[in-house]
């Protein structure tokens, strides 16, 4: 090789190396600043988001924690307060006894307020305090409203579940439907949002709830940052069974865990219930059996489901147009995407699109797109 050519060559690759260094350098101190960011509380920013969190005797602290923990991790996008009924001290389910911050006029200027759940008698289940009902009635109209585990029997006693779908912990189900028989109640679900008011299941479903707000508010990027600081999964659909106490499968060796994994790799083929049996080494009636039991769905039903949560990432993400999108996560045509999205969501992938893009961070703002558990 010629001197200069050899001098220019060895030049250019100590540029290279330097520019990767230089990349490698701030992609560390990137995911060091986020490290960072996911220990220190950020301040609320101009503006944010104010969630209030009403407490009641007997409130359960791990989930009462679940709000502040959570959007308390969306980089000051939500200012969280706690509150009692009187702004004295609360008794816990536990050895514990807590004073929030606040008494009930923090209820007057919240944009969402969350009801953790506190434990239930017959007393309290018929009859709440007529001070927390009192509480509730200072929420401004188009307040959200959410509760979590038997924060529904506040709001169900209020009558702001009346003619709608809820749930609560599946073992209080029956209990709630006998007190409020015009709430309809699902006991399958982790969580249902009506947009202004949403209910959901017990412990961790707070998790999987204040993580659809934050998705819903601000996006899915946002969200899984937020999981991630909180070390958790990014996302369980609202639709997906309670872990309701049923009589196990017979003992095995195998199960469909390693077949959905297989699956998921694999959205995009036309996968059959044949194929996925074969995967997991069961004839295709076995294989259905154990699916139901152990996803509380059918195989075809979590399929589109798992299909619909990529195509929804994509669409929030990419500019993909919606038939590759829908040719990307395994449906046939973009006419089929749109109809499941449809009836999942309540609108079409450009509108999911649109909704998603102006009320990013960047553009501020509430949004309330329909999710049908």
């Amino acid at each position: 090789m010629p001197r200069d050519l050899a001098a220019r060559t060895a030049r250019t690759d100590h540029a290279d190396d330097t520019d990767h260094a230089d990349h490698t350098e701030h992609t560390d101190r990137a995911d060091r600043a986020a490290a960072l960011g996911c220990r220190l509380r950020p301040v609320p920013r101009s503006g944010a988001h104010k969630v209030v969190v009403l407490a009641l005797d007997g409130v359960y602290p791990f989930e009462l924690g679940i709000p502040h923990r959570v959007l308390g991790s969306a980089d000051g996008r939500y200012e969280v307060v706690s509150a009692s009924v009187d702004g004295q001290s609360v008794r816990t389910d536990s050895d514990l006894t807590l004073t929030p911050g606040h008494g009930p006029e923090v209820l007057d200027e919240a944009d969402t307020v969350v009801i953790p759940p506190y434990a239930i008698s017959t007393a309290s289940g018929t009859a709440p305090d007529p001070r927390a009902l009192a509480a509730l009635a200072r929420v401004r109209p188009g307040t959200r409203l959410v509760s979590i585990c038997t924060g529904a029997f506040l709001l169900a006693a209020a009558g702001l579940l009346d003619g709608r779908r809820a749930t609560t912990h599946w073992a209080l189900t029956d209990y709630f439907q006998e007190l409020f028989p015009r709430v309809e109640v699902d006991a399958g679900v982790l969580f249902v949002d009506h947009g202004d008011v949403l209910t959901s299941a017990g412990a961790a479903s707070g998790v999987d709830v204040c993580l659809h707000l934050v998705r819903q508010d601000h996006g899915s990027e946002v969200a899984n940052h937020v999981a991630r600081c909180c070390v958790v999964p990014p996302y369980r659909d609202g639709g997906q069974a309670q872990y309701i106490e049923r009589p196990l499968p017979p003992a095995s060796g195998t199960g469909t865990g390693p077949t959905r994994d297989w699956a998921l790799q694999r959205l995009e083929l036309p996968l059959s219930l044949g194929e996925l049996a074969a995967q997991a080494a069961m004839s295709t009636r076995t294989f259905a059996r154990r699916f139901q039991e152990e996803t509380g769905l059918s195989p075809g039903r979590w399929l589109t489901q798992q299909r619909l949560r990529r195509a929804r990432h994509l669409l929030e993400s990419t500019d993909l147009p919606v038939e590759r999108v829908a040719h990307e996560v395994g449906f046939a045509t973009a006419t089929s995407l749109r109809r499941h999205l449809a009836a999942e969501a309540g609108v079409a992938p450009s509108a999911y699109r649109r909704t998603f893009r102006a009320a990013g961070p960047a553009a501020g703002g509430d949004r309330n797109i329909r999710v049908r558990g």
